[in-house]
């Protein structure tokens, strides 16, 4: 059966195939023991997103957003860092690179780009399924907003949940300690209010325009 998606997203899914294999062969060679739980991750992520795709068709930039986001998280835990760079602990990764010495890391940025992306996501379902009682797309009020942020932190948790599960099947881990999760989810939360209000800006300019 013929997928119309399917001409669009080639080019997606070669960039995302093409980094995933790099990334496996990284991994190996340098004996990570966290590798299968990124690539399990990607292994999930992309059908995921694929599916739901098929169903409310994303933009093309939100699909593009996600390749970008997976790319950055299997770099963050692979990719080691020169010693002279500020980090935390005692992985010389890029997700312990102090961007900022004490004040923000590389770790913080993916979270706030991640589960800000995934409230894009979630306010795209929304559109998609949700119409005014006139019948016309539904408009980003600030109560639908709420909810795509409330459900873009609902994801960032669920992020949180698997990295302590993580911690208890691998004897060392790069993931860090209780201050560590809690300065992601300031993150998440924080990502998930700039997409907001972007979602807000963006959408309501082009019900104007339109």
């Amino acid at each position: 059966m013929n997928d119309p998606a399917r001409p669009r997203l080639l080019p997606l899914l070669v960039f995302t195939g093409a980094y995933v294999l790099l990334a496996t062969i990284g991994a190996r060679s340098i004996g990570s023991r966290e590798w299968p739980i990124y690539l399990g991750l990607m292994m999930v992520l992309v059908p995921a997103i694929y599916a739901v795709h098929r169903r409310c068709r994303l933009s093309a930039p939100l699909l593009w957003a996600f390749s970008l986001w997976g790319l950055m998280h299997m770099a963050g835990g692979l990719m080691p860092i020169p010693e002279g760079w500020s980090r935390e602990g005692s992985h010389a990764l890029l997700y312990s690179w102090w961007l900022i010495p004490d004040r923000l890391r590389y770790d913080h940025v993916v979270h706030a780009y991640g589960f800000g992306i995934t409230t894009w996501l979630c306010w795209q379902i929304l559109k998609s399924v949700l119409r005014e009682p006139d019948g016309t797309t539904v408009r980003p009020s600030a109560g639908i907003l709420l909810l795509c942020v409330a459900a873009g932190m609902g994801f960032g948790a669920f992020n949180e949940m698997v990295e302590f599960i993580a911690t208890h099947l691998l004897p060392d881990t790069n993931i860090g300690d209780y201050q560590n999760t809690g300065w992601d989810l300031v993150a998440n939360f924080a990502g998930a209010l700039v997409a907001a209000a972007w979602i807000r800006r963006a959408e309501i300019s082009d019900f104007r325009n339109g």
